[in-house]
């Protein structure tokens, strides 16, 4: 930008909230079609009402609030004593992370109000690309309702599926929840077939103790370790 000040920022929001807005509705769209394809293949009638994937419907903020932030984030790295250069760079890293989650909340929105019209009740989320995390891994083996919002968390390209009728058990793909036993067992030395694993002290502790749903008031859900918390007002100074 070769100019950071506060009046850049609508000059900020100029340049990158229109294209960002495109990627959003074009992700919620593209949704929306395979999910509609999806339905359709499993014998249900999609009602194709693509959501208007607006920055204002995915996070209850406005774009002139959201794209303030990277240039916030740049005075906040300056005031710490940073230079201009790491302060430029943090600043656009807080700025591909809010188009990236962006990204994710129109395809989250989208899945859940696709599948919901076509009378879905239940989903998986679909393991994805070369690579996946453990929180993902973990997460795919369970069954999820479309009532919620699905949980997301940074850089995630999990997919969802629907799942036929209304399954009642939480662990849907045991096959792979015992490559996870048979991975905790050669990192730890042991596993419990209930979901557990075993430490070096011995203790045992279900494996969905490690992931947790916490929900941020502007995300909705997000999948994190369950010793991870978002900043709230009280770690703020004062």
């Amino acid at each position: 930008m070769n100019s950071w000040r506060d009046s850049d920022i609508e000059r900020l929001l100029a340049e990158v909230a229109p294209r960002v807005q495109q990627g959003q509705q074009r992700v919620a769209d593209l949704t929306d079609a395979y999910l509609a394809r999806i339905v359709t293949e499993q014998g249900l009638t999609p009602r194709s009402s693509p959501l208007a994937a607006t920055t204002t419907e995915l996070r209850g903020v406005s774009d002139e609030t959201l794209y303030a932030r990277p240039i916030a984030t740049m005075h906040d790295t300056l005031a710490k004593g940073g230079t201009v250069t790491s302060a430029v760079a943090a600043g656009g890293r807080r700025l591909a992370s809010i188009v990236e989650t962006n990204m994710q909340l129109a395809k989250t929105h989208s899945a859940r109000r696709s599948m919901s019209r076509a009378g879905v009740n239940a989903y998986e989320r679909v393991l994805t690309g070369r690579e996946n995390c453990a929180l993902c891994v973990i997460a795919s083996t369970q069954r999820y309702w479309v009532a919620d919002l699905s949980p997301m968390h940074p850089a995630c390209d999990c997919g969802v599926r629907p799942l036929k009728g209304d399954p009642s058990e939480q662990v849907i793909h045991p096959d792979r929840l015992e490559a996870i036993h048979n991975a905790v067992e050669a990192q730890f030395g042991g596993s419990d077939r209930g979901a557990r694993y075993i430490d070096g002290s011995n203790s045992v502790s279900d494996y969905l103790d490690l992931i947790s749903v916490r929900t941020n008031s502007e995300l909705g859900p997000v999948l994190t370790w369950r010793d991870q918390h978002f900043t709230g007002a009280d770690d703020l100074p004062s």
